[in-house]
């Protein structure tokens, strides 16, 4: 709200009748119209969707239309008069004709002098921002001017470039009259003539909102410690193919298999393998379902226009369009914009409007910025259906028979302690650099098709495995990873999608232990000749110094069910490192984020239902423990052309220590009226019940919480693809992996009872 009513009233239906109560003494003269005061444009008189009473003053103030004699009654249009009534005095001067913004129109401050009206906002562009909001922009500006001018996705590159760099106008919006125009709606609100109009926060620079600490979208996020880490600096040979040399090539593939992250030939559909942000052909298996998309097909003008249009589209409704026309029982025909869903009086204008930006999740700059600095792309289109057919070429349906699920397209982005960043000869200052690199993943499921996706980020904890004489180093960097996914549905296609991110290493156990306990559990680090001894280095402290904790990892999954009957469902894992995600889906999602240490992590959905008859199944658990903080923010938008939908989102959190912090906020917002929707939210420690049952048949308390623990964990990974999961026996599966993990975390001491209730301690 800048200065006066800049959020739509029609959000809070008392503000109406406030802000028109709020009326402004006016009185004329031979030269102007002097105003002491302004609040909104009045109503015309006599306009049918006015209930109240006209004064003098020819304006609205909510008491209902006026008799003759000054009592308030009811009146049609031929007892009030027609608004278009030139004879009219009071319409002549203050009806259609009055503009409350025309120039002429004097309005008196407090001190009886002039305000002049303002209509250049360039100079209040950048007046409020923070020393916290420059410095974010710098280090965007950073991330956009590393490794210069080179891009490498043609026509996509150079459009999501010019939208980064063209500044949002500042154009104040029209006024709209009843009866004049289709888009008019009564709740309304505007800034004041004498007041400038301000871009919503994080566009002050940029076209497309970048991080704020002060913005919704980033409010529990931890801005002003990523924008403190130096991310600038990218991949060696970026935007070329990484070739791994034969003798290293089965020293890689062991790594990968050892992660979890690797499929023989003959247990995939198609395989793409990335390391450090570089497409890597000698290990991967690549069919016409998936193939790796690089500098060569945009420039030759391989790729089709389709696929540049869905490469160009970016979240937060920033690409208007609809991905997909929506039928629509108006006379107007079918829905394709973004911006005017449920219009005139709920839809959410522009993306760039402040009530627009404060539901959005923040992805699109991050999405442009993956676009410009990508240097390839990750091309899925499957036409597979579930009993083997279609044209998937090589990968499409082998070693399938009738019904039998469809091999998984598994797609991996690996990373090196150095990011790929490192050369033999480096100055200090550039070891301390980051490096940051940009996945880009394109699915397109054609009509009827089958495909199961897998997504995993993981770490090569050796540099020398990979590099070549060229780039050696073990120095490690801070690494971002700023991936984004884009996933088309088509008609009565099913996609199951399951993405693990287990990069940013093993975390430091018993960083929630306080300083009394680690002095008794812990010898000093060091013994000085003398015989004294170095201070006792805490658990906290070496998990404060680990390299990994620097390293970010942001993914935008975009997802688009455009066609009838299709069907999306994704399985979602964060149990490495720091991660944000932000995604906007359909049908069933589960999520999992597994926070210890001194780790932070953001998840924010945003399901938007656009059609008839939608479904939705959203699980998202959280466990959080030692001193990490967690965020999640889940918003559910059911249009007025979504009847008939039924969506549900709950959201479940364990924390394991009280030093663990989680901010849980699930929403709704639903305009239309004939569906069923829920939302919820639970935050509990382990159940005492269940501990005490386990305990009771001869488990130790730290067994008895693993078992729990894993339990809860168990719930969400039934949905991952049986390929990836690995067998109850696979050392290197999923759930010894989970299990792993589990046990380095998990609570040892006893609990006793804190502030009257029972807590971990």
């Amino acid at each position: 709200m800048e200065a006066s009513v800049r959020a739509p009233a029609k959000r809070h239906p008392f503000l109406a009748v406030m802000v028109a109560v709020a009326l402004a003494i006016i009185s004329s003269s031979t030269s102007s119209v002097v105003v002491e005061a302004f609040a909104t444009t009045p109503l015309p008189r006599g306009s049918p969707s006015s209930s109240s009473s006209s004064s003098s003053l020819g304006v609205s103030i909510g008491l209902g239309p006026e008799s003759d004699d000054g009592s308030s009654a009811t009146k049609n249009k031929s007892e009030v008069g027609d608004v278009d009534d030139d004879d009219s005095e009071s319409s002549k001067k203050f009806g259609k004709s009055f503009d409350p913004y025309d120039p002429e129109i004097v309005i008196r401050g407090e001190d009886g002098l002039p305000l002049p009206h303002i209509t250049d906002f360039e100079p209040y562009r950048e007046s409020r921002m923070s020393s916290s909001d420059k410095a974010a922009d710098a280090w965007f500006k950073s991330l956009l001017e590393s490794g210069g001018g080179d891009v490498f996705l043609g026509p996509v590159s150079a459009s999501h470039m010019d939208r980064l760099i063209t500044k949002a106008e500042l154009v104040d919006e029209p006024v709209l009259r009843y009866g004049e125009d289709e888009e008019w709606t009564p709740y309304v609100s505007r800034r004041l003539p004498t007041s400038p109009l301000y871009p919503a926060y994080g566009l002050e620079t940029y076209g497309l909102p970048v991080l704020r600490r002060g913005a919704e979208a980033w409010k529990n996020f931890d801005v002003n410690g990523i924008v403190s880490v130096d991310y600038s600096t990218r991949p060696l040979g970026i935007g070329t193919d990484h070739d791994i040399e034969e003798d290293r090539r089965d020293r890689v593939i062991t790594s990968l298999r050892d992660k979890g992250a690797w499929l023989e030939d003959d247990m995939c559909a198609a395989r793409l393998v990335y390391v450090n942000g570089r497409f890597c052909p000698g290990l991967s298996k690549q069919t016409d379902m998936a193939k790796n998309l690089d500098r060569s097909h945009f420039e030759s003008g391989m790729v089709d226009e389709r696929t540049l249009e869905y490469l160009v589209r970016l979240p937060d409704g920033f690409t208007d369009r609809l991905a997909a026309d929506v039928p629509d029982t108006s006379a107007k025909g079918p829905l394709t914009s973004y911006m005017k869903l449920s219009g005139p009086d709920h839809n959410v204008g522009k993306a760039t409007s402040q009530f627009a930006i404060n539901g959005q999740q923040g992805t699109a700059a991050f999405a442009a910025l993956n676009s410009v600095k990508a240097g390839c792309v990750a091309y899925v289109e499957s036409s597979v259906t579930a009993s083997g057919g279609g044209g998937g070429g090589e990968g499409g349906g082998e070693g399938e028979g009738e019904g039998a699920p469809p091999q998984p397209v598994l797609i991996v982005n690996a990373q090196t302690p150095s990011g790929g960043g490192m050369n033999d000869v480096e100055s200090d200052e550039e070891v301390r650099r980051g490096v940051a690199f940009h996945p880009r993943t394109l699915v397109v499921a054609g009509e009827g098709s089958v495909l199961s996706l897998a997504q995993m980020c993981v770490d090569l904890d050796d540099d020398d495995v990979v590099a070549s004489s060229s780039s050696s180093s073990s120095s490690p960097r801070p690494t971002l990873v700023n991936g984004y996914t884009q996933i088309y549905v088509g008609r009565d296609a099913n996609v199951t999608h399951t993405f693990l991110d287990e990069s940013g290493g093993i975390v430091t156990p018993d960083v929630d232990m306080s300083d009394e306990e680690a002095s008794a559990l812990f010898t000093p680090s060091s013994v000085d000749d003398d015989g004294s001894t170095a201070p006792i280095l805490l658990p906290r402290d070496v998990e404060s110094r680990r390299p990994a904790l620097r390293n970010a990892n942001f993914q935008a999954i975009d997802v688009h069910v455009v066609g009838d009957n299709g069907s999306y469902a994704s399985t979602v894992m964060e149990i490495g490192g720091c991660a944000s995600f932000a995604r906007d889906c359909m049908r069933r999602l589960t999520d999992l984020h597994y926070r210890w240490g001194e780790q932070r992590t953001d998840m924010q959905t945003n399901i938007h239902h656009v059609a008839q008859g939608t479904l939705l199944r959203q699980e998202q658990r959280n466990m959080v423990g030692g001193r990490s903080t967690a965020s999640f923010r889940g918003r559910i938008r059911v249009e007025q052309s979504a009847q008939q939908t039924d969506s549900k989102q709950l959201s479940r959190t364990v924390l394991l220590s009280d030093y663990a912090r989680i901010w849980a906020t699930p929403s709704l917002e639903i305009v239309a009226d004939d569906v069923q929707c829920t939302h919820g939210a639970t935050v509990s420690d382990l159940s005492e019940e269940e501990l005490f049952y386990l305990r009771s048949r001869g488990l130790d308390m730290t067994t008895a919480r693993n078992m729990l623990m894993y339990a809860f964990v168990e719930e969400i990974g039934g949905g991952v693809d049986t390929s990836i999961m690995g067998g109850f026996d696979d050392e290197n599966g999923l759930r010894k992996r989970i299990i792993r993990r589990l046990e380095n975390v998990v609570p040892k001491r006893e609990k006793k009872l804190v502030g009257g209730e029972f807590q971990s301690v």
